[in-house]
């Protein structure tokens, strides 16, 4: 009897990250996820409108207990979530080189500045507050106080480019600041956002305050445009006719939206607060000086 010499390889297919699980699509629908040289990859699940509502409501219900968290805990869960994404670099830089084409060094960068952005926000989430909030003068015997408090859910549109730079880049704020999200991933390179998603579920994350759906952002991300329990979206991946349907459309409820990026993103480049003020309200309270 011969020894056999080579293995089969395992095909897999990647499914959709709602409240913590990994459910197929209810559809039943998957795509071909090939290499930047047309080779087949793996199967990836084909969201449809109804998992969309599952992400947000499962977005939804995580939201009273991410929000009510302390600013240190959420940092310590980001610090932890770039913590186990260092541990599986290998992956991540195989998945990155083998969709998109560039070397094994260039996306060791990239991997490397995901940890590291990881990092950076995780170090913002007590001191946010303190930059954006403030004590207003009055003409009366008040305290007039000003803080700042998450949106609730927030859908994002996952840059085409950077599939884990670029991914992490626009989760990132969304969640250290108290909100929840539904992202949309990039449809041409999903392995990395699911991968994360591994990553996200055996962190320390709650389940449901990051939801992941692979698939077409032109069918998915209207219907969260339009949701009325979506309260802000992030349209940074997506094309100029699609963030016009999806502003209209976000318009019914006057969700804050951030519209696509005119130039194309550095994402190595300091990205800066203005993602996490973006998703963010101001309350401001009086209150009477006492005597």
């Amino acid at each position: 009897m011969s020894e056999r010499t080579e293995r089969l390889s395992v095909r897999k297919t990647y499914k959709l990250f709602i409240g913590g699980a990994f459910p197929r699509s209810e559809s039943g629908r998957s795509y071909v996820v090939t290499s930047s040289k047309g080779d087949f990859l793996a199967n990836a699940a084909r969201a449809s409108r109804k998992d969309a509502r599952d992400a947000v409501g499962a977005a939804r219900k995580a939201f009273p207990g991410w929000s009510g968290a302390t600013a240190y805990n959420r940092g310590q869960i980001l610090y932890r979530i770039a913590e186990m994404l260092e541990g599986r670099r290998a992956q991540f830089v195989a998945e990155i080189t083998a969709m998109g084409g560039v070397g094994a060094k260039q996306a060791g960068e990239m991997v490397d500045a995901s940890v590291d952005r990881l990092v950076w926000y995780a170090g913002w989430s007590d001191k946010i507050g303190a930059v954006l909030g403030s004590a207003n003068p009055v003409a009366g015997p008040y305290f007039n106080l000003s803080s700042s408090e998450p949106t609730g859910v927030v859908a994002v549109v996952a840059p085409q480019e950077g599939p884990l730079l670029g991914l992490v880049s626009v989760i990132a704020p969304v969640i250290v600041t108290g909100n929840t999200c539904v992202v949309v991933a990039s449809e041409r390179a999903p392995l990395p956002a699911i991968t994360l998603a591994e990553v996200l579920a055996t962190s320390d994350l709650p389940g449901g305050v990051v939801n992941i759906l692979t698939g077409s952002a032109a069918e998915i991300a209207p219907w969260l445009a339009g949701h009325m329990d979506v309260n802000g979206i992030d349209l940074t991946g997506a094309g100029a006719e699609l963030a016009v349907t999806c502003e209209e459309l976000a318009a019914e409820n006057l969700k804050r939206v951030l519209r696509p990026p005119v130039d194309r993103v550095n994402w190595l480049a300091d990205p800066g607060i203005e993602r996490m003020t973006a998703f963010l309200e101001t309350k401001t309270v009086w209150h009477p000086i006492g005597i």
